[in-house]
């Protein structure tokens, strides 16, 4: 994370010495120095989007922790092992379930929303809400027996 943030500072100090630059350049404006604000401008646009592309990276590094906490704290919750971390509680009462069928489960719903996509699902009138390919039976029947 800390490269994410030092290149993200870098590009933005860059962004803000091309943007002095131009101004400068541009207060002196004789012909001489109307081509130095021409390439001060030249720069200021790189930099611009130099510093665009590194908020995007740190954005998308933002994201992806995001998801990754998120996928951690279902799976704590899933599995039942918030009980083992201090100051929290399951308030749900259900039975926790495997690791396995928590992913299996996730499967199914990312090809049903696949489906849902490309509006193959829409009129499908099979109850298992499952994909052929896919190796799971969206009915939760095992659930219970676990």
């Amino acid at each position: 994370m800390d490269s994410v943030v030092d290149s993200l500072n870098s590009a933005y100090q860059d962004f803000v010495a091309a943007a002095a630059t131009v101004l400068e350049a541009r207060e002196s404006s004789s012909a001489l120095k109307n081509t130095a604000a021409d390439t001060a401008l030249e720069s200021f646009k790189q930099k611009w989007e130099l510093f665009r592309v590194a908020c995007d990276q740190a954005e998308e590094y933002v994201e992806s922790v995001k998801l990754r906490i998120g996928s951690e704290c279902l799976v704590d919750e899933a599995t039942g092992h918030v009980d083992g971390k201090p100051g929290r509680t399951t308030l749900t009462g259900l039975p926790p379930i495997s690791a396995v069928r928590l992913e299996q489960m996730s499967k199914a719903v990312r090809w049903l929303v696949i489906e849902l996509q490309h509006g193959s699902g829409a009129g499908s009138s099979s109850s298992t809400l499952s994909h052929p390919s896919a190796p799971f039976d969206a009915r939760f029947s095992e659930d219970a027996t676990q």
